[in-house]
């Protein structure tokens, strides 16, 4: 069997009641230039039963089992390693690929792309409402030069959070630096963004991805991912300006109050954060009581007090249009 020119990687772990959905969107696109790879990080549920079904009916489909759990950065990165197509898609495993997602993403690395980012809509849990038609906002492909890293940044790294948007030639992931954004939850960004592509990049702006809204396995670290991890990765990359990098995170989001209540309304920040992260601090001492006093404050109310505020700026919306 020749080489594929494209390997789509799926990394995953207990994603059984999700994964079939998943591979039921990417099968009908597969031809002799595409392979699905799925890796499994060791599940306990029966991701393994559901993949493996696929696999014994068609012979594009290959399932490798880890002997443990790596995490998503480890995990991705073995993907790629056993990945045999020129350019590896990062997708994710319980999100849906559009028909002609593929073949769009075919033509566009035949034209020479080393990276090249798929735009995505946004549906519900249950798929059945679109909370947001396309995640990048454009409606006409755009070219990065290697020359113009920042302006990428810039304009897609809130979406790149999503790492089911890449495709990346596998060559230049390869040669690169993995094994210290091992831990970060967005490996794929430092592989990107430590220094210059040798070629150019490339957004789509059609949506060819269905994102499955809030259905994230790490929703009960989203604290500390947005607050410290993400903000930590995105300041540490030396050829990125300040200015850049501010347009995209503060260094230290968390000093934003504004930022604990919401995160308080969503239940990730409580008082076993504010034990974790803020209490042998040295800071301010009346900022580190307000932190405190967000943490204890009753969730309930909160909830309801940024429910109204969202209600009041719609209006407030509607009323300037």
């Amino acid at each position: 069997m020749k080489a594929p020119l494209l390997s789509i990687c799926i990394a995953t772990y207990n994603r059984a009641g999700y994964i079939g959905e998943t591979l039921d969107s990417i099968i009908p696109q597969l031809d002799d230039d595409v392979e699905l790879l799925v890796v499994d990080g060791a599940s306990t549920d029966n991701t393994e039963d559901v993949v493996r079904k696929y696999a014994q009916k068609k012979s594009r489909i290959r399932y490798v089992r880890l002997p443990a759990k790596g995490g998503v950065d480890q995990d991705y990165d073995k993907a790629v390693e056993f990945a045999r197509g020129e350019f590896c898609w990062l997708f994710t495993d319980d999100d849906l690929l559009k028909p002609g997602a593929v073949a769009a993403v075919k033509a566009a690395i035949k034209k020479g792309y080393d990276l090249v980012i798929v735009n995505a809509e946004v549906r519900d849990r249950e798929l059945s409402v679109i909370l947001q038609s396309r995640r990048i906002v454009m409606h006409d492909n755009k070219v990065y030069a290697p020359n113009a890293m920042e302006c990428l940044f810039v304009d897609a790294l809130d979406y790149l959070s999503f790492i089911g948007a890449v495709v990346i030639r596998r060559s230049i992931w390869l040669s690169r630096e993995r094994r210290p954004y091992f831990g970060a939850e967005f490996i794929h960004i430092g592989v990107l963004f430590q220094k210059p592509l040798p070629g150019p990049a490339l957004i789509i702006a059609e949506p060819y991805i269905t994102i499955r809204f809030d259905n994230a396995q790490w929703e009960s670290r989203r604290f500390e991912i947005w607050m410290f991890k993400w903000p930590k990765l995105v300041w540490s990359f030396k050829d990125i300006s300040n200015e850049a990098k501010l347009a995209v995170t503060r260094r230290e989001p968390w000093r934003n109050f504004k930022n604990l209540v919401i995160h308080r309304s969503l239940g990730g920040y409580h008082i076993q954060s504010y034990r974790k992260y803020f209490s042998s601090m040295r800071i301010n001492f009346l900022w580190k009581f307000c932190a405190w006093l967000i943490a204890c404050f009753p969730r309930k109310i909160i909830v309801e007090f940024h429910c109204l505020y969202k209600q009041i700026k719609r209006r407030a919306h509607s009323y300037a249009l």
